[in-house]
């Protein structure tokens, strides 16, 4: 057995405790990992609601993301027991053990911390998905991205740099616009200040792919802000899920509308991001072309500050659960 984050049932935060589940057992192709670090995503948040179940055979426990050690490991492998690694995991990151497929996982180079390697995956794996795989966005082009201080939206803002694109981040407050601008994002708007962003955006040029966890809210203003050709991106419905669409205006203008989500991809889709992540992003973040974004982390225990912090819309970039004590990075 081993202690893990559990639920009694769908609901708030108050709805997770600390308890006793089933550690996971290694198998070929899957290194059980002791955890080090787990990051806490909406997804999560979504679960717990009661939302968003795990895809089958998936852990029925919440976490997406982990850094740890290599626990065990079945048959042939590149890894070996002691081995520091992070990488994306389909759930169960909330525990002191979980399954990690090999294919995901990815060394933990000793200038990263525990946390700051958990802080990674989910961020990197999505942006790049989205923007690269999805969107095609292209140097020159010009991308917006909602919750730009989210750790998925500043992660787009700083590979939008990477290739060679403009951005443009939404955010609710002054200090999360500051931070977009911080971390790369050439214009920066409220939304709770300016509801018709689509005539700024004209004013800005016109934005060709846009990155969207809200939703029906924004989605008008979205598409009446994309020039000819645009891409629309949706990967989250945090502002509702029904709108109308004007067909004509898709038609005329060439738009794209597509939904995305990085946890039901299949594992070749998944593996090719890890070792985008590995082989590009990894680089990236050491030679300073790109920024760690963590904002806070919390011991795993208090699963639930976590959540209500995310929640709350108070996170600036990524927000972790450390699994303490400290183990040796070697």
């Amino acid at each position: 057995m081993m202690q893990a984050i559990l639920q009694n049932a769908p609901g708030g935060a108050d709805t997770l405790y600390v308890g006793e589940a089933a550690r996971p057992a290694a198998r070929a192709g899957s290194l059980l990992v002791r955890v080090m670090a787990a990051g806490v995503n909406r997804a999560d948040i979504v679960q717990r609601e009661g939302h968003y179940p795990p895809p089958p055979g998936a852990s029925e426990l919440l976490g997406l993301e982990i850094a740890g050690v290599v626990e065990e490991v079945v048959g042939p492998s590149r890894f070996r027991p002691g081995d520091a690694v992070f990488g994306l995991v389909g759930g169960g990151a909330y525990a002191e053990y979980a399954l990690l497929e090999e294919e995901l996982a990815i060394p933990k180079p000793d200038w990263l911390s525990w946390a700051e390697a958990a802080s990674l995956p989910e961020a990197w794996m999505t942006a790049w998905l989205n923007l690269v795989r999805v969107a095609h966005l292209d140097e020159g082009e010009t991308l917006l991205v909602h919750a730009g201080a989210s750790g998925v939206g500043i992660t787009a803002i700083q590979l939008a740099g990477m290739l060679g694109a403009k951005a443009i981040a939404s955010a609710g407050s002054a200090v999360k616009l500051d931070y977009c601008r911080a971390h790369g994002a050439a214009e920066a708007f409220n939304y709770r200040e300016t509801p018709a962003f689509s005539a700024l955006l004209k004013q800005w040029g016109g934005v060709d792919v846009i990155l969207d966890p809200v939703g029906a809210s924004h989605f008008n203003e979205n598409v009446a802000g994309l020039n000819k050709d645009g891409r629309l991106v949706l990967i989250g419905v945090m502002g509702g899920t029904r709108a109308e669409i004007n067909l004509g205006q898709m038609l005329m203008r060439r738009l794209t509308v597509c939904g995305s989500t990085l946890r039901t991809q299949p594992l070749e889709v998944k593996a090719e991001l890890a070792r985008a992540l590995e082989q590009y992003v990894l680089p990236a973040l050491e030679q300073g072309l790109a920024r760690l974004t963590l904002d806070s982390s919390y011991p795993w225990q208090l699963a639930a500050d976590a959540h209500a912090h995310i929640e709350a819309n108070a996170n600036l970039g990524k927000v972790v659960l450390t699994f303490f004590p400290v183990m040796s990075a070697q």
